[in-house]
C-alpha cells in the first residue's frame, strides 16, 4: 500500500486494487500544539491516532496476504485509530471487533467505514462485519479467549504498555489463535518480546518489509511483522 496524498483533514491511500480515504480532525503536529498540561497525565491524551503510521500500512498488506486465514474468523484490531486495518480485515471476510481507548478515534473510524464502504459492490446485508467500540486493554470488556486473530500496528511505544498488553492477549486470544504485531523497531518492543517468551509464547518474525512514513518526504521505514502463539 502507498500514500497518495496526506493533508491535515484527510489521508488518501492506494492498495489492494482500490483507493482508501481516511478522514481525520487534523494532523498530529497541529493537534499537539493545542494540547494542555491536563493531556499529559498518567493516561496521556496525545492524539497519535490521527496519523497513519508506517506499521499500519505494512500490517494492512500482511492482512491481505493472510486473507485465507481471516475468512469468517472472529478478529480484534487493537488500537484501531482511523480504522484502516480493521476495514481491510472486514473486507477480506473477517468478523472484526475494532477498539481504541480514544472515543474521538472511534468517531472518525466510523466515518471512514461509511465513506469507504458506501460504494461497495455488494448488497447491504453482505456489508463487511465490523464493530467499533471504546475499550481499555487494561479492562477487557469482551468474552475470554474468543478471538482467533488479533492484530495491532506500532502499539509498543511506552514501557507501561508491556504488562497490560501481554495480559490482554492472554485473556482475549483463543487457545489456537494467532497475534500479528507490526513493529518499526522500537526498543520497548524488545522488552515485550522477552516478556512473551518468558510467559511461554512463541514469537517469530514472519516478514520484514518497508512502508512509507506519513511525512511529506514519504521516507521508507523498516517494519517487522511478528507472529505470536501460545506453545
Amino acid at each position: 500500500m502507498h500514500i497518495v496524498d496526506c493533508r491535515k483533514g484527510r489521508i488518501s491511500i492506494q492498495g489492494q486494487g482500490r483507493s482508501w480515504t481516511l478522514l481525520r480532525p487534523a494532523d498530529l503536529e497541529s493537534l499537539w500544539a493545542a494540547l494542555g498540561e491536563d493531556d499529559f497525565g498518567e493516561d496521556e491524551r496525545v492524539p497519535y491516532w490521527t496519523e497513519l503510521w508506517p506499521a499500519s500500512l505494512a500490517l494492512a498488506q500482511w492482512l491481505y496476504e493472510q486473507r485465507a486465514a481471516l475468512q469468517g474468523a472472529l478478529c480484534m484490531d487493537m488500537g484501531c485509530g482511523l480504522g484502516l486495518t480493521a476495514m481491510i480485515g472486514a473486507l477480506l471476510g473477517a468478523r472484526v471487533l475494532a477498539f481504541d481507548y480514544e472515543p474521538e478515534a472511534l468517531r472518525y473510524a466510523r466515518k471512514n467505514m461509511n465513506l469507504n464502504f458506501k460504494d461497495a459492490p455488494r448488497p447491504a446485508q453482505e456489508r463487511p462485519s465490523l464493530l467499533w467500540t471504546v475499550m481499555d486493554w487494561r479492562r477487557p470488556a469482551i468474552a475470554k479467549k474468543r478471538a482467533r486473530r488479533i492484530w495491532a500496528g506500532d502499539i509498543m511505544y511506552e514501557r507501561r504498555f508491556v504488562e497490560p498488553v501481554a495480559a490482554f492477549l492472554d485473556y482475549a486470544l483463543a487457545s489456537d489463535g494467532t497475534v500479528w504485531i507490526a513493529e518499526p523497531g522500537r526498543n520497548i518492543y524488545k522488552e515485550f518480546h522477552a516478556r512473551m517468551l518468558d510467559a511461554g509464547w512463541s514469537v517469530s518474525c514472519v516478514k520484514n518489509t518497508g512502508a512509507p512514513s506519513f511525512t511529506p518526504e514519504k521516507t521508507m521505514v523498516s517494519v517487522q511483522i511478528w507472529e505470536l502463539r501460545r506453545i
